[in-house]
Formats: structure tokens, C-alpha cells, sequence
């Protein structure tokens, strides 16, 4: 992935995908309509570790990704955007970034969207079982945008 591959962000002056070198810790989300797979990781190592998975649709989602922010104080979240391989948007995409902005508004962090395309596949070719292939990939797509960073 490259910086080009970032979406959008919210929580930052208009236009702008910069991160403020003094953050140093992410969480991030590799949302879906049944589970969202949850990832930490530090700017320092450039990486990040499953954590878990919000079990939960709609609303039902931000009580517990409460309990993940509380637990480990991110200096900003994460969310993978889902596209066609060509590119295309499809309805995910439209949801993932839904869940973004509600991320945002509920929590008030910064929130970067991050191209995820193949992050599900990633994971399952790195041997993630049903269970961890979403918080895997939530790693993924996390270990992506660090190693982006300036």
C-alpha cells in the first residue's frame, strides 16, 4: 500500500493525511456487517497484533469498541475501506466509511481510512482461522498505514 492508498481522514484540517509525529499508538478496525476485527500498534515498530473482534451490527458496535479505546488510549483509529480489485466502490465501502465518521463523532479521535483490498486474503493465506482472520487482517491494514508513515 501506498500513501496514495489513504482515503480519507477525519479529525485533522481539511485535506490534509498528515500525522502528527508526536502520535505514537492506533487502533484499528477492519470493519464488517457481522464482525469487525480490532488491531493495536505503535508508530515505533511499525506493526501491530490482533486484538479482538466487536461481535455486534450497528450501533450494538461502539460500546465495545469503547471497551478497546478505554483499554488501550490510541492516539488516533484506523479503518479499512473495502474496494472492488479494480478500485470500485461498492456498498461496504459507503458502511466502512459510515462506521468512520461514527467513530469520530462518538470518541472525537482522529480517524484515518485505509484501502484494505486483500488484507481477508492476507490473512487467510497467513493461516488466520475463521475465528482471527478479522482481527488479523485488522493488523494488517494497520502494519500497512505505520509502515506509510513519515
Amino acid at each position: 500500500m501506498s500513501s496514495t492508498a489513504f482515503v480519507e481522514s477525519l479529525g485533522l484540517p481539511e485535506g490534509s493525511l498528515a500525522v502528527p509525529p508526536q502520535w505514537g499508538t492506533f487502533l484499528a478496525f477492519d470493519f464488517g456487517t457481522k464482525r469487525t476485527g480490532v488491531a493495536f500498534g505503535t508508530r515505533l515498530l511499525t506493526s501491530a497484533n490482533p486484538v479482538g473482534v466487536l461481535a455486534a451490527q450497528g450501533k450494538a458496535q461502539f460500546p465495545l469498541a469503547q471497551t478497546y479505546i478505554t483499554q488501550w488510549q490510541p492516539d488516533a483509529l484506523v479503518v479499512g475501506i473495502p474496494f472492488h480489485p479494480d478500485g470500485a466502490e461498492h456498498d461496504n465501502t459507503a458502511l466502512a466509511r459510515k462506521f468512520m465518521r461514527s467513530l469520530h463523532g462518538r470518541f472525537g479521535l482522529a480517524v484515518f481510512g485505509v484501502d484494505e483490498r486483500y488484507s481477508t486474503t492476507e490473512a487467510l493465506a497467513g493461516g488466520a482461522g475463521e475465528s482471527q482472520v478479522d482481527a488479523q487482517s485488522a493488523a494488517i491494514i494497520l502494519t500497512q498505514f505505520l509502515r506509510n508513515l513519515p
